[in-house]
């Protein structure tokens, strides 16, 4: 598989560069390419705002220029919100992502300063455009943001899975502990005069059963929600004992 490699040409803040190296841990990349960085290389804060995300920062080459950055590589695609004359062919970040998928060799992103984004004569030395489907009204985009969309298109384009511990959890509860839920419910809300008047009854039933199955309970779900009815059902007879207590003391008086 070609993982891409980001290139970063004339980045001019060095918590940029460190964010951008950031998502490209996130998302599998480790390839970073530096053309011309303002300030020089290497730059204490870009690994401050790596937040522990080193290697792709460890690695980094320099380059003077953009041509020597990607004179290995067989693909390389321009990222810009901006038009340019240029004729190359303009995509998405998805599509994008496919085509660096499928690269025969070497493949990389591109990505412009945060002042003025790529030059025509970058772009020009590029295979396409790459650009994300932005609000007109304000399509700027911070460096490590675009390089964020782009490394995560590439994740979901080789590895969409989702991450382990994040599976579906316990599974659902079978058939005879819902109908157990289902009978337990009922027959206190049978023994509370619930189901009123007693010909809508079945209606009423179904619709708290399909209510019900819809949430897709587990075992565990079941076991408490039968254990509230319990509660709630002796709390019912306290009250009715209470009441009772009180006719009593009526009664004694009259």
């Amino acid at each position: 598989m070609n993982v891409p490699a980001i290139i970063l040409k004339d980045a001019q803040l060095a918590e940029n560069i460190g964010a951008a190296a950031r998502v490209m841990a996130n998302f599998g990349l480790g390839d970073l390419r530096l053309v011309a960085p303002r300030d020089g290389w290497p730059q204490e804060r870009a690994w401050a705002s790596a937040s522990g995300a080193n290697w792709p920062l460890d690695g980094a080459k320099v380059f003077d220029r953009l041509e020597p950055a990607i004179a290995d590589l067989t693909l390389v695609l321009a990222t810009t919100a901006r038009p340019r004359e240029a004729v190359l062919p303009v995509i998405g970040p998805r599509e994008a992502a496919a085509a660096l998928k499928a690269a025969g060799g070497a493949c990389g992103l591109l990505f412009g300063g945060e002042r003025a984004g790529l030059e025509k004569s970058d772009i020009a030395l590029c295979h396409a455009v790459v650009t994300a489907p932005v609000d007109p009204r304000f399509t700027s985009l911070n460096l490590a943001q675009t390089v964020a969309i782009m490394a995560y298109e590439w994740r979901m384009a080789v590895a969409p899975e989702t991450p382990d511990g994040f599976g579906g959890g316990e599974p659902a509860a079978d058939r005879a502990a819902m109908l157990g839920l289902y009978q337990h419910l009922e027959s206190e809300l049978d023994a509370s005069g619930f189901f009123h008047p007693p010909e809508k009854r079945a209606g009423m039933v179904r619709n708290l059963r399909a209510a019900l199955g819809r949430a897709r309970f587990t075992d565990q779900e079941v076991r408490t929600l039968r254990g509230v009815v319990t509660a709630l059902s002796k709390g019912r007879g306290k009250v009715l004992a209470k009441l009772a207590a009180l006719d009593r003391g009526r009664g004694q008086r009259g």
